[in-house]
């Protein structure tokens, strides 16, 4: 076993973020760099920016800036309600404006988290403190790492948002104190107006004056985070658009003089454009032009259906040198890894030979675990609007990832990037699908190609054809059980492809297949996030297997958690069977150290009555940290005259201090609704090249008559926040296998599980 690569050049390797990437040039003027960001938020007519956060109208109307993406997982509310809570203003005065990349918003808690796939495990970086932290997070503002994933956006805002709200207050504060003629900390703010005794002055009366003032240092926050709007329930403020209809997505973008695209490409790999039949696609009613490139080829239309139909019409054909995905081949490939490696050792700690031994009298026990290939599948298939005209680019698109996507666009037509403009938009979904920028590149190269605003579309064939899969994974355990039935021993070996790696190559200006190409056989630690076990087994061992991939993978919900649950989670119900134990206290006397996730377990199993998931009881439970927060579930499930049926999802999560509980509720009924989808679908297999997957229907997602009873508790303390957004979804698959199991005797080791034909 390998231990993990150094890295060749250290903290200035280009491929150490994915937001833009950092170059060795950039430490070379380190020192010539400004140090300080304006706000990019403009004010208009009547407004008063407070800081990069927020602007105050002077009808009272408090606007706070969002810079991450919003996909459905809440971040326009929980950030505006940070902010509102800390300034005391009325949450029916607070808007939200999604607002562009800045340095100034920088998500450096994600880029530390990141960087260990890139560095050298050896270098200390976990921390918040020391030098290579703090380099990792002032490159991660100098290349405007604008990024949303990994459940981060509360975790890294939460302090700036709180100190914006401060700020303004203080302003306010101020400018009340003078009229009044006391000192202003006699004031308080309180639903939009600042108040002391009896007097009481509104934001709207305020604003002018308070404007101009200057800021006193240090900010003086509220003593505690947890005030009349953050940490309790508050409507979303997203909610009514999209229940009327006035949201506004990428596709709903219109402009004067505007066309349509629709664009098809090969399979993955080394791909190239061979023919297209040009005169059958114009023949199309409605089509005035198309677009051709060395790797796809697009109509351009008056309308979308018209764009779209030209493309059948043109039947265009590519040819593809090299390896072709087989899902076969893919199986395959992943045994071979293990068992003929390199690997790489991430954790270690005992010594596990020792324990394996024979002379020891343990009883070993192996499994194999495997995941398919997962598509994201949003409901909104990739869209983007874009204007080119004077040498300058406007692109209307959801992104994770803004600069990075900048520097797509302007790469593909040669311009520099700060000619490229980007307008955020809402998406309608992603499960981190929006970390592929391509659409960004293909519709300024159309959009350069015709003279006119044009807006692209995918169709759903194309986005399934186009998807950075979730990597298909191999997870291969081994345990020791002494006679006592404790685990002594446990090795994880996962063999999976190197997706963090990939991500970073792809996003930082390297092809989808450069990418892919260049990821090959390299360790990649996040391949593992997920593995980490949580219980007190003396001696273990975790290993990485890195499998070159031939067709492009990406992070997808929950990242490496949603597959390494499943691995770690069935084999210790596995385990718990075989030492005679029921499941939860087999469980419950290895988690030394573990207190909350133990108090997730506990919890859940006192919300169902649970005897512990017993063989025959037909209830199966699973657990997970990540991110800071913590969750347990049990499933119900039953045997029928059609085969097992999901009766019921109870979940105990431990999320931290909860900004709004109820968003985080929904977030992690939604993840446990697509850890369901994971157990029944979510997946492809591929067939020369191509996914078999081409519509919605082809992965058996859920349907609501699928959907169980689902009750979810949120434990409250003042712990920090945690990750929310992804929590629901890692222990949801596992605890259905393990109910399985209960219920029928059927140990699946497979996702999704209906594959073995139930």
């Amino acid at each position: 076993m390998n231990d993990a690569p150094a890295a060749k050049d250290g903290i200035s390797r280009r491929k150490l973020l994915v937001g833009g990437g950092a170059g060795v040039g950039l430490l070379v003027a380190w020192g010539l760099w400004p140090r300080r960001y304006a706000p990019n938020m403009r004010a208009a007519d009547g407004e008063h920016v407070f800081g990069p956060w927020l602007k105050i109208a002077e009808d009272g109307k408090v606007i706070v800036a969002i810079p991450q993406s919003e996909s459905g997982q809440g971040v326009y509310t929980a950030l505006a309600q940070i902010v509102a809570g800390e300034l005391g203003a009325d949450w029916r005065s607070v808007a939200v404006q999604p607002v562009s990349a800045s340095p100034i918003f920088a998500n450096t808690l994600l880029a530390r988290a990141w960087a260990p796939a890139f560095l050298s495990e050896n270098i200390a970086i976990d921390a918040d403190i020391g030098p290579v932290a703090r380099s990792i997070s002032e490159i991660a503002r100098r290349n405007m790492f604008v990024v949303t994933g990994g459940s981060s956006s509360i975790r890294q805002f939460e302090r700036p948002c709180r100190e914006a709200g401060a700020a303004a207050r203080t302003l306010l504060c101020q400018a009340a104190a003078a009229r009044w003629g006391i000192a202003w900390e006699q004031c308080e703010t309180e639903r939009g107006f600042v108040i002391a005794g009896q007097r009481r002055l509104s934001f709207a009366e305020l604003v002018v004056e308070a404007s101009a003032l200057d800021l006193p240092s240090p900010i003086p926050l509220n003593p505690s985070a947890r005030n009349r709007l953050s940490g309790r329930d508050a409507p979303r403020l997203d909610l009514s658009a999209k229940v009327d209809g006035s949201v506004s997505f990428a596709g709903d973008v219109r402009l004067p003089d505007m066309v349509f695209a629709s664009v098809r490409a090969g399979p993955a790999g080394n791909t190239r454009l061979l023919s297209a039949d040009e005169k059958a696609g114009l023949n199309i009613r409605g089509v005035l032009q198309v677009v051709k490139t060395e790797n796809w080829v697009a109509a351009v239309a008056s309308n979308w259906w018209a764009a779209n139909n030209a493309l059948d019409a043109m039947a265009p054909v590519f040819r593809t040198k090299g390896r072709m995905a087989d899902s076969t081949e893919i199986g395959q490939s992943l045994s071979d890894a293990i068992a003929k490696g390199p690997g790489f050792r991430a954790t270690t700690f005992g010594d596990i030979d020792s324990a394996m031994a024979p002379e020891t009298g343990a009883r070993i026990f192996k499994a194999d675990y495997t995941v398919g290939a997962a598509v994201h599948a949003p409901i909104e298939t990739r869209s983007a609007t874009a204007d080119f005209r004077d040498g300058r680019l406007q692109l209307w698109f959801a992104t994770q990832a803004p600069q990075a996507a900048r520097i797509a666009a302007a790469k593909a037509i040669g311009i520099s990037v700060d000619d490229v403009v980007h307008h955020p938009m809402m998406a309608g979904g992603s499960f981190d699908r929006n970390f592929d920028n391509s659409i960004a590149a293909q519709v300024a190269v159309i959009a350069k190609a015709v003279g006119r605003p044009v807006q692209l579309t995918w169709s759903r064939p194309e986005d399934f054809l186009r998807d950075h899969v979730r990597s298909p994974a191999l997870g291969r355990l081994s345990a020791a059980i002494n006679a006592k039935g404790a685990v002594t021993g446990l090795t994880v070996r996962v063999a999976a492809a190197s997706t963090m790696r990939e991500l970073a190559n792809r996003i930082d200006g390297q092809s989808t297949d450069e990418a892919r190409k260049a990821a090959s056989g390299q360790y990649d630690v996040l391949a593992l996030e997920g593995a980490q076990i949580p219980y007190a087994i003396p001696n273990v061992t975790i290993d990485h297997f890195p499998v070159s991939m031939p067709m492009p993978t990406g992070p997808w919900r929950g990242l490496a958690n949603s597959y390494n649950c499943f691995f770690i989670e069935g084999f210790i119900d596995e385990l718990a069977h075989k030492a005679g134990l029921e499941p939860l206290s087999f469980r419950m006397q290895m988690l030394a150290g573990q207190p909350r996730l133990a108090q997730c377990l506990t919890g859940v199993a006192n919300m169902v009555g649970s005897n512990g998931g017993v063989l025959g009881s037909g209830r199966g439970i699973a657990c997970h940290s990540m991110r800071g927060s913590h969750i347990a579930v049990i499933v119900t499930a039953s045997n029928s005259e059609t085969g097992v049926r999901v009766d019921s999802i109870h979940a105990m999560a431990d999320c931290g201090r909860l900004i709004n509980p109820d968003l985080a509720r929904q977030q992690i009924e939604g993840g446990i609704v697509f850890g369901l989808a994971q157990a029944l679908g979510s997946a492809t297999d591929f067939e020369s090249g191509l996914p078999t997957a081409r519509r919605l229907r082809d992965i058996d997602l859920p349907k609501l008559a699928d959907v169980p009873e689902i009750t979810v508790e949120l434990a409250r303390n003042d712990e920090a926040p945690g990750g929310v957004s992804e929590l629901g979804v890692p222990a949801v698959a596992p605890a259905i296998a393990n109910a399985i199991f209960s219920a029928a005797g059927i140990r699946l080791r497979e996702l999704p599980l209906l594959s073995r034909g139930l």
